[in-house]
């Protein structure tokens, strides 16, 4: 009875020289001038929007850590989704890793958006000082909106499209768990029912048994059978497969670990 619910990178080509431009003395003077004419803001207002526009970096890119971000608490954050998530191989973990820094920008927003007010109350402190003083802080606040509207409206959108790049990432971890349940469902079905037909003929299992019946096992069900006998039995017990396979998977990762740290020690005392 059934307790369960159902690379190597090509080469790059060589980079063609660059094609060599020449200009004119006349249009090298014109290209000097018109670069002092762009040469940014001057005035306060245009400085400090200049200055907001770091907004996009923040919540765009491949960066994802700012340097006044907590690193600790970052790693304890994509920590608790992989907690959450349980994946299993690169696919999954990447998706899992993509949809965790999504979530932190997120959290971002908010703050950014205070920001922008909270500089407003400073730079338009003395906007207002003709009108009552109960109506100055709505005033700064409905002129600030104004002046930073293009900010404010950025980081609308880049909510908006990290929402969607979330759900994006959830919908296709999905989709990739439930291919690897239904997989793995088959697979450790069969094996249950083989250890059930072993323990039934009394068959002992010390370390070499549970090694050959693990090897056999691979041989009938295929290559990509990596659960342990205790696996299988926590399978007959009614265990999750998505948890049996998250923990097959998390020990693998630690044996491989060691392993190369062993490798490396060997390496650097011979």
């Amino acid at each position: 009875m059934n307790p369960h619910q159902p690379p190597t990178p090509a080469a790059a080509a060589a980079p063609e020289p660059p094609a060599v431009t020449y200009v004119s003395e006349a249009k090298r003077l014109a290209n000097i001038a018109n670069a002092q004419l762009s040469s940014g803001p001057t005035s306060l207002d245009g400085k400090a929007k200049s200055s907001l526009n770091a907004v996009k970096t923040a919540l765009t890119g491949r960066t994802v850590l700012l340097h006044t971000d907590d690193v600790a608490a970052y790693q304890q954050h994509v920590a608790d989704y992989e907690k959450e998530l349980r994946p299993v191989g690169q696919r999954e973990c990447d998706l899992v890793q993509s949809i965790a820094d999504s979530a932190w920008r997120l959290q971002r927003v908010p703050a950014l958006e205070m920001a922008i007010y909270a500089q407003g109350r400073v730079q338009f402190a003395n906007q207002f000082n003709d009108h009552e003083s109960a109506l100055r802080p709505s005033l700064i606040e409905l002129h600030t909106s104004l002046i930073y509207e293009k900010q404010l409206r950025n980081l609308q959108i880049q909510e908006s499209r990290l929402h969607r790049r979330r759900e994006k990432d959830l919908a296709e971890l999905r989709q990739a768990q439930s291919e690897r349940r239904n997989r793995d469902t088959n697979n450790l079905e069969t094996a249950s029912r083989l250890l059930t037909q072993a323990e039934r003929a009394n068959k002992a299992f010390d370390s070499k048994e549970e090694a050959a019946f693990l090897t056999d096992l691979k041989t009938k069900i295929g290559g990509g059978f990596e659960f342990s006998l205790s696996d299988i039995q926590a399978y007959s017990a009614g265990g999750t497969v998505l948890e049996i396979g998250y923990t097959a998977f998390k020990r693998a990762l630690i044996a491989r670990n060691n392993t190369t740290e062993t490798a490396i020690s060997l390496g650097t005392a011979s």
